[in-house]
């Protein structure tokens, strides 16, 4: 069975990424910070990260680390919350960086695309006073004939 005629358009479309966050990615990776950053965000935000938590929850209630109420477990917890709303911050940061790079490639693409349209709309005047000027002397010369 052939595959629509637009799904064969966008299968044929190239996957590359866009130059410009290919750009902004290896600007980011040249500080350590930010490379740690992002491995701590991939890794809190991973089901490893809930697994492990869910095992480490399990075993200190299960094998009575503490008694309730748990206070040096909700203090880890608390810390670790903290810890994680600031790199959910920062990968938000990160998320914002990306989108503005790419507002503004988009926008320096507007712009020349806006020239462009001006010097078209410019050639397309000059192609119509061209074809009035050539009909007014094909008019001329066959009133004269």
């Amino acid at each position: 069975m052939e595959q629509p005629v637009l799904l064969q358009r966008v299968s044929h479309l190239s996957h590359e990424p866009n130059p410009a966050l290919v750009e902004h990615a290896k600007q980011r990776a040249e500080s350590v910070q930010n490379r740690i950053a992002d491995r701590i965000t991939t890794f809190a935000g991973s089901m490893a990260f809930v697994y492990i938590h869910i095992v480490w929850f399990g075993c200190w209630i299960g094998f009575g680390v503490e008694k309730y109420p748990f206070g040096l477990l909700t203090m880890i917890v608390s810390l670790e919350a903290i810890f994680l709303s600031t790199f959910v911050m920062i990968s938000q940061n990160r998320a914002d960086a990306k989108r503005q790079v790419v507002a503004d490639l988009q926008w320096r693409t507007v712009q020349e695309e806006d020239k462009q349209n001006l010097q078209l709309l410019d050639l397309s005047n000059q192609i119509l006073d061209l074809t009035k000027a050539v009909h007014a002397y094909a008019a001329a010369r066959a009133e004269g004939a």
